[in-house]
Formats: structure tokens, C-alpha cells, sequence
């Protein structure tokens, strides 16, 4: 492992109060690998290109990697939506996503393929899970020609949306589309709920395009959003088992620390300056788990 960036949403937090050039600097100033912005948040969706490749000349004068770029517009707007106006939108606001990493020269894109229930926002029409599959599979080949195009990978993130929930599940999902430019944005945390993390890179091989590195700790039994803390190494998931799958099955692309602690929920507040301190020192472990892998 040769490359661990920390995600934006830490340090720059939800609204963009930090910038990507003060997170880049800071990230620079702690011999971080890389910083993995947010589209919407610290880099809005709508940056120019001449801006954009500014900025990634800048990121690469400070020696600080921008490999992947994540976006959480997928909450909201839904590719795998029943109203096709809201798909469309969705698939919109994707190709913004993908040509915009081209700009910056990252590798990946986080996207959020929607749900068919999000248990804390009952705002948003439930999708029966035949067709959050039918509509994402539509919604994603529309998706694969500007991927392509602009040679960024389109990964969907396995998060908390009664979708695509066991590996075998991704592995169809993704097989149909026969495109290198199509995979996923494996969270090991996030799947700690209904499997074990280091059973999806054996199964995934290079259809994972990034990782996203937190843990989970379970109580009464599975656990809920509380159990998502601000201590890397606080959870269920082993890295020493994690990092030698990851070995095994060959992979060689980008991680990113993205911790989010639900666990101060109703008192979440972001950025959090000290956690992304904390995170420095962590994310220095963890490599050196991984050479051990």
C-alpha cells in the first residue's frame, strides 16, 4: 500500500468551510499521501476546467495526490429513482462528476446509486428493489459512455440503502456492464452490518476501484449509526485480515480515510480539526499494518 489519502468531509466539512487549497496545503504540511475532495461541498460541482486544472497543478507542486474525488448528491437524487426526471438529474450530475475529475486527473469518482428506503429520511419515494436495479442498470450504461470518455472511473459506493448489500450482489450488478470503467467504491465499515470486509476483494477483484478505510462497532447484536466512531481502530474490522485480501487479490489502487462519527450524533459537528489530526497518526498505522499484509 503506497497511497492513503484523507477524505474532505473531515477537515473542510458538509457547507465547504475549508477550500481544497487549504486542505491541500495542510495535507502537504503533514506528509499526506493525497486528499480525497468533495463535489458539492469544499469543490463545488460547478468549478471551470481552467480553475480545476489550477488546482490540480497546485496539488501536484505540493506533492499531495487527488486520485479520487467523492459525491454525495446520490442521497438526493437518485439513479436508481422510478421518476425518470429524477434519474435523468441524477445521471446529470454524475457526468459533471466524471468531467470534472478528468480536469483535476483523478482515477475515481464516488457515486451513490440511490436506495429503495433510506431509514432516516422518509422524504424520498421507496423503490422496489427489482426495479432500483433495472432503473441503476439504465441509469449507469448512460453513464459509461462519458466514463469512458473521460477515463475516470464511475464507483458506486456500497452504503446504508437497502441495495446491493452482499458482494455476489455487486459482482452481478457490475458484470453486466462489461465496462474496466464501472466498479465500486468499496466502504469496509459500511458493510460490517451484513458481511465480513475482507470477503469482498476475493470475490470483487478489480471491479473495486477505491477504498474507503473507518470502522463499525456492533452492539445489540448488529449495531446502528452510532457505531460508526472516531477511532480507526475501534470496530470489528481487522486490517491485518483486510489488508492481506487486498494483497491477495492483486489491488493496487487508491484508499481514503473517511471518518464521519455518527457516534456524537445529535452533536455531529464538521470540520473537526482534531479528528483530522488524529487521523495523521492513524492512517500512519495503518500502513504500517499493511506492510506486514
Amino acid at each position: 500500500m503506497n497511497y492513503i489519502a484523507l477524505n474532505g468531509w473531515i477537515y473542510c466539512g458538509f457547507g465547504g468551510e475549508k477550500k481544497p487549497r487549504e486542505f491541500i496545503d495542510w495535507a502537504a504540511e503533514k506528509g499526506l499521501d493525497g486528499v480525497e475532495l468533495t463535489i458539492g461541498d469544499c469543490l463545488p460541482a460547478d468549478t471551470p476546467e481552467a480553475e480545476a486544472k489550477e488546482l490540480a497543478a497546485y496539488a501536484k507542486e505540493k506533492g499531495v495526490g487527488l486520485r479520487t474525488l467523492a459525491a454525495g448528491f446520490g442521497w438526493g437524487k437518485w439513479l436508481c429513482a422510478d421518476d425518470p426526471a429524477e434519474r435523468a438529474e441524477a445521471v446529470a450530475l454524475a457526468s459533471g462528476c466524471l468531467r470534472l475529475a478528468s480536469w483535476l486527473g483523478a482515477e475515481t469518482v464516488l457515486v451513490v446509486p440511490g436506495a429503495t428506503r433510506v431509514a432516516w429520511d422518509a422524504s424520498h419515494a421507496e423503490v422496489s428493489y427489482k426495479n432500483a436495479w433495472e432503473n441503476a442498470t439504465e441509469s449507469v450504461r448512460k453513464l459509461i459512455p462519458v466514463a469512458e470518455e473521460t477515463g475516470v472511473n464511475l464507483a458506486l459506493e456500497n452504503v446504508w440503502n437497502r441495495f446491493l448489500i452482499s458482494p455476489m450482489e455487486w459482482k452481478l450488478f457490475l458484470d453486466q456492464f462489461d465496462s474496466p470503467r464501472v466498479g465500486m467504491y468499496f466502504d469496509v465499515a459500511n458493510c460490517c452490518l451484513v458481511a465480513r470486509p475482507e470477503d469482498y476483494p476475493e470475490i470483487l477483484g478489480d471491479r473495486i476501484k477505491a477504498v474507503h478505510l473507518k470502522n463499525f462497532e456492533e452492539s445489540d447484536c448488529a449495531g446502528g449509526l452510532h457505531g460508526f466512531g472516531d477511532d480507526v481502530f475501534k470496530g470489528v474490522v481487522d486490517f491485518a485480515k483486510l489488508f492481506a485480501a487486498f494483497a491477495k487479490a492483486g489491488y493496487k489502487g487508491p484508499f481514503a480515510v473517511e471518518m464521519i462519527p455518527f457516534s456524537r450524533l445529535p452533536d455531529l459537528v464538521m470540520p473537526d480539526a482534531a479528528l483530522a489530526e488524529k487521523m495523521v497518526s492513524q492512517i500512519s498505522k495503518l500502513k504500517e499494518i499493511a506492510k506486514t499484509a
